[in-house]
This record gives C-alpha cells, sequence and structure tokens, in this order.
C-alpha cells in the first residue's frame, strides 16, 4: 500500500523505498544555471538613481565576494518543480488539515514550469508574474522565491529562442527590477526573505536578461510564396479587427504601408474603445481632432491610464466552489457535485493573488 504523506484528498507525496529507507520521488528538478562569467560583463554599480549606490565593487571588495559565495550556494540546490493538476485551497484548520494554504505554496505545487510552454497559457502566466513583482514578492518563502526566477529564467529562453512577445517580457523586466530596487534599498523596513547579496545577485541577473532582450534581432524570414501583404484588403482588416491588443495593432501597421493605413481606421479603435470601456467611460471625456470628430486611437490610450482593460487569455487557472481546488482546465479534475460545471468559475490573475489574501 503506497504511502501518501498529506491528506487522503489531496494527490500526496511519491515515496521510494531504498535500502537507506523510504525517499521521495522529486519527479523534476531544474538548477539555476551558472552565469557568473556573464554577470561580470554587466557593471557592478547597481544605480537607485543619480546621486546614491546600493552596490559598489570597488568600494565593497568583501561584500562582492561574499555576494557571490551566497549565490553559488543558492544555485547549488536543485529547486523541485511540482506537477501537480490541482491544489486544495484552504484558508483555515479543519480536522483533517492544519494550517492553511499560501500563495507561495500555490505557486509551488501548480505546474507553472510546463504551462510556459503552452501558447495559450503563457501571458497568462506572464501576468501573474508581474503582478507577484508589484504587490507579492515579499509574501513568497524561499523556496517559492528559487520557483518564481527559475520560471522567469525559462520564459526569457523562451523568448530569446523563438521570439515571441518580447514586449510582454520587457514590461515584466522593467517592473521587476524597479520592485527589487526599491527593496533592496529599504532593507530593514520591508520583510525581504533571503539574504540580501542573493538579491543582488537576482537583480544583476535581470539586468541582464534586459540587456539580452534588447539586443534581440528577430531575422528576417526570406520566402517566394505568398506573404500577408498579398492577402486582399479585406481580409487583412478581418485580421486588424480581431485584435484585443492595441500594440498589436500598432506593431502590425508598422510592416507595409497599407497596413498603416489600415491600423489607423477610426472604426477599428471605436470598436477597440467599445470593447475595453463602457460607453459612459468615454463619452465623459471626449478628445476631438482637428475635424471635430471623436480621435477614438487617442482616446484608447488616454482611457487606458484611468480605467483597466479587459483581459483576454487563451486558457486559464479554474476554481472550483464546491471542493475548494484550483486546477488548470484540462487537467479533468474529479469533481463530486451533481453539476460539476455550474461549480467551475475562471480565475483571473488578479483573483488568483486575492485567493490567498487573508
Amino acid at each position: 500500500m503506497p504511502f501518501l504523506g498529506q491528506d487522503w484528498r489531496s494527490p500526496g507525496w511519491r515515496w521510494m523505498k531504498t535500502e537507506d529507507g523510504w525517499k521521495r520521488c522529486e519527479p523534476c528538478s531544474s538548477e539555476l544555471e551558472d552565469e557568473n562569467n556573464q554577470l561580470n560583463n554587466i557593471s557592478h554599480n547597481v544605480i537607485l538613481d543619480n546621486d546614491e549606490e546600493i552596490y559598489c565593487a570597488d568600494d565593497c571588495e568583501f561584500a562582492s565576494k561574499k555576494r557571490k559565495k551566497d549565490h553559488f550556494r543558492n544555485n547549488a540546490k536543485s529547486q523541485c518543480f511540482y506537477r501537480e493538476k490541482w491544489i486544495y485551497v484552504h484558508k483555515e484548520s479543519t480536522k483533517e488539515r492544519h494550517g492553511y494554504c499560501t500563495l507561495g505554496e500555490a505557486f509551488n505545487r501548480l505546474d507553472f514550469s510546463s504551462a510556459i510552454q503552452d501558447i495559450r497559457r503563457f501571458n497568462y502566466v506572464v501576468k501573474l508574474l508581474q503582478l507577484i513583482a508589484k504587490s507579492q514578492l515579499t509574501s513568497l518563502s524561499g523556496a517559492a522565491q528559487k520557483n518564481y526566477f527559475n520560471i522567469l529564467d525559462k520564459i526569457v529562453r523562451k523568448v530569446l529562442e523563438d521570439q515571441y512577445n518580447p514586449r510582454l517580457i520587457k514590461d515584466l523586466l522593467q517592473e521587476l527590477s524597479s520592485a527589487l530596487c526599491i527593496l533592496i534599498r529599504g532593507v530593514g523596513k520591508s520583510v525581504l526573505v533571503g539574504n540580501i547579496n542573493i538579491w543582488i545577485c537576482r537583480l544583476e541577473t535581470i539586468l541582464l536578461w534586459q540587456q539580452q532582450l534588447n539586443n534581440l534581432q528577430i531575422p528576417k524570414q526570406v520566402t517566394n510564396g505568398l506573404t500577408l501583404c498579398d492577402l486582399p484588403l479585406h481580409m487583412l482588416n478581418n485580421i486588424l479587427y480581431r485584435f484585443s491588443d492595441c500594440w498589436d495593432i500598432i506593431t502590425l501597421g508598422q510592416v507595409s504601408p497599407t497596413l498603416y493605413m489600415l491600423s489607423e481606421d477610426r472604426q477599428l479603435w471605436k470598436k477597440l474603445c467599445l470593447y475595453h470601456f463602457a460607453e459612459k467611460q468615454f463619452y465623459r471625456h471626449p478628445i476631438l481632432s482637428e475635424k471635430g470628430h471623436i480621435d477614438w486611437k487617442l482616446m484608447f490610450f488616454a482611457l487606458q491610464k484611468c480605467y483597466p482593460i479587459k483581459e483576454q487569455y487563451g486558457d486559464t487557472l479554474h476554481f472550483c466552489r464546491h471542493c475548494s481546488i484550483l486546477f488548470w482546465k484540462d487537467t479533468g479534475h474529479p469533481c463530486t457535485a451533481n453539476d460539476p460545471n455550474s461549480c467551475f468559475m475562471p480565475v483571473s490573475p488578479q483573483h488568483f493573488i486575492d485567493l490567498f489574501k487573508f
């Protein structure tokens, strides 16, 4: 009979009997690769503003050696990526369960490492990492921090390999580097789990990733066949009308003069405004063009600063209200309710964060 380490209703651990006793099986492990040679190419000065420095190699040689030693120790231990398909979200102790599920535990146990390989979930995971970087970074445990940066490393490598949505990752790294600068600058004022030298190394790694993404060159594809620009105008227009991201429209408009003309269409931006915002929001402060018409493009960017836009993802995490289970949609969670589909609700990245606020 197998030995299950957690409650009987959860997946439990896998254990294997050896000569030295029972040992837990870890299905997948990953190590942070040693990037010390690359990090040395970056300036050793991490500057918060024009006047203040938080780390200087010339004046803090001893601190530099200790930082590298701590970073080596941090990389030496492999970090386990769990492959559980769902987790039980409990906020209080019961007879069967003691304690509660934290954000770090949920981030550790759900399979985000494989989720980033799925194009439907990629943007969802990146948005979740961005929200954690903004406000929840200090709430992560040491193991959750390692998972966070390991997953971030996988995302950066994926973008460098297939050039998929580098703008989104640049925004994430910029948000994360700003948050880390504030936290490192206020050491002692905020709860920062882990050694300060490790956090400085992580900040330097982020600067390295930003440098790699800025130097990213997308190769031009040479083909003798049919290209996007060869399509009829009505088909190109239909493609643009299916976009819900303003930056996708702007980027596609830079391909050719024809696409630029179509991307500047007033009706296209009006539809985008109507999709993301309510009518009462943009009729309060209309922005008029020189001809006296509403400039829907300028209106969209003005409203974006005041109101949140709708988030659209190919696939998201789901929450079962009957079982209090958080799971990926295609994992087939065995709900015990009479009508399981009525219990499932999609979980946005912000809702995922709110689930673990006590």
